[in-house]
């Protein structure tokens, strides 16, 4: 695309892609545990999660959590302890499910019936960009409708096609949308 940053930051500038901004919003309306999973409390509510129904099983073992019901009841019980690599694969499992979970009811939140969410695009930092070389970039608004090519991305954690998704809607800002592909912060609610 005509308008893509090839060498951004420059000149000092600093910001986030997008898409990026998206993710983390969307990870923040998805409301994950706060506890960490190394934490006692948090590991046993991740784990909670992932058992409590045989849905929930097998959604983590697809995840990539492989180990026996044995060991996951042992963990429960507090008789054995997680390893390093298990304590991974139980965020990435807990986290995975979670945004397959939240994710119809976030789109529904979003799409709000065909009339979409209004999204704020916060501009690049330039603060550390020397006068000559400081552009005017304006705080902008739009209203996005048809999220569902962001969630179904984001869901699946396939940053590429979150990406690809996420500049097809920016492009409707218009002629300077190019200004916006790398930004300070995105945001909207749902």
């Amino acid at each position: 695309m005509p308008e893509r940053n090839l060498d951004f930051g420059h000149f000092g500038a600093r910001g986030v892609k997008g898409h990026e901004a998206v993710a983390r919003q969307l990870d923040a309306l998805a409301g994950y545990i706060a506890t960490p999973v190394t934490a006692p409390r948090g590991l046993l509510a991740r784990l909670h999660y992932l058992t409590r129904s045989d849905h929930a099983r097998t959604a983590a073992r697809a995840a990539g959590l492989t180990v026996t019901d044995r060991t996951v009841q042992a963990w429960l019980a507090g008789t054995r302890s997680p390893s390093r690599r298990n304590l991974e694969r139980i965020e990435q499992a807990y986290r995975t499910v979670r945004r397959e979970n939240v994710a119809r009811y976030l789109l529904a939140r979003l799409n709000r019936g065909g009339q979409g969410t209004r999204v704020e695009f916060h501009p690049v930092n330039q603060s550390h960009v020397t006068q000559p070389h400081q552009r005017v970039v304006a705080f902008r608004t739009m209203n996005v409708r048809r999220w569902d090519r962001i969630v179904a991305a984001w869901a699946a954690a396939d940053g590429q096609a979150l990406d690809d998704a996420w500049i097809d809607k920016v492009v409707d800002l218009g002629s300077q949308w190019g200004q916006y592909e790398y930004v300070t912060a995105i945001g909207f609610a749902a």
